[in-house]
């Protein structure tokens, strides 16, 4: 039983989790973290999964970060656990093998953020808020976000972004390139669910080589990238879809993908 996370499951293989404490601004508690890591683990497996939707429960937060309540309690070694059971889990998000969108319905900060920056795609409800504000803390990002936050938006930006702990509106993220679409809270769900199904009609092993071509080659220097991507390539060659699609072009009609 996932208490703290929900999974629900739409049309076409896609699959929606949803941070589920409400009452603590979905807030990364160790049991929380646990929670999503299992249910992570379940997704990676399912044959049929397309692409994945991250949001929070209720209106006000995406994800408020660590549970600081939570870890006013812990010692120094609890503590440590604790950051790589953060670190884990959202490397896992963005290790899953299908396409990830980060719906972020309200405030997003520290871990929150890490964990939609672990997500290919983000948009936000136009009252969401973000950043790094760990420096503010004493702290500094420990969930990835030093690493993926410059891979996003630049070395500069983001050393501007994680000194200054500068929380961002949403039209601001936007513009620095952190998030791709600023969406009326009412609409949020329907429009990440809108683009996960244009994603979701797409050809499943294609868009799981294209991933993997563009996460692995991002780590790398042009040539070893260019022959992640050749790699990857030729794993759809003997595929069927790929033969669907080409029939589909031939016949001037919509591709039906079965991801074999």
């Amino acid at each position: 039983m996932l208490s703290n996370v929900k999974v629900s499951h739409e049309e076409n293989g896609i699959v929606m989790v949803t941070l589920n404490r409400q009452d603590a601004a979905n807030a990364l508690s160790k049991e929380l973290l646990h929670n999503l890591h299992e249910a992570l683990n379940e997704l990676k497996e399912l044959p049929n999964l397309r692409a994945v939707i991250l949001t929070g429960a209720g209106d006000k937060a995406f994800c408020a970060g660590a549970d600081l309540k939570e870890r006013a309690g812990m010692n120094e070694m609890e503590v440590r656990e604790t950051l790589k059971l953060i670190g884990d889990t959202i490397s896992a998000v963005e290790n899953l093998p299908v396409p990830v969108i980060a719906a972020i319905n309200g405030s997003a900060f520290g871990g929150g953020l890490e964990l939609a920056l672990a997500c290919d795609i983000r948009i936000a409800s136009n009252t969401a808020k973000m950043g790094l504000t760990e420096t503010s803390l004493g702290i500094i990002p420990g969930g990835g976000g030093t690493q993926r936050l410059p891979r996003i938006v630049g070395t500069a930006t983001a050393k501007e972004l994680i000194y200054t702990a500068r929380r961002l509106d949403a039209p601001t993220a936007k513009h620095m390139r952190i998030i791709s679409d600023v969406i009326d809270p009412n609409l949020l769900l329907a429009e990440a669910k809108k683009l996960a199904r244009e994603i979701a009609a797409n050809a499943p092993l294609a868009l799981r080589a294209a991933k993997k071509s563009i996460n692995q080659g991002m780590d790398t220097d042009l040539k070893t990238g260019l022959q992640i991507e050749q790699d990857c390539y030729q794993t759809t060659l003997q595929t069927r879809d790929r033969l669907e699609g080409l029939s589909a072009f031939k016949e001037k009609r919509k591709p039906v993908f079965n991801g074999n």
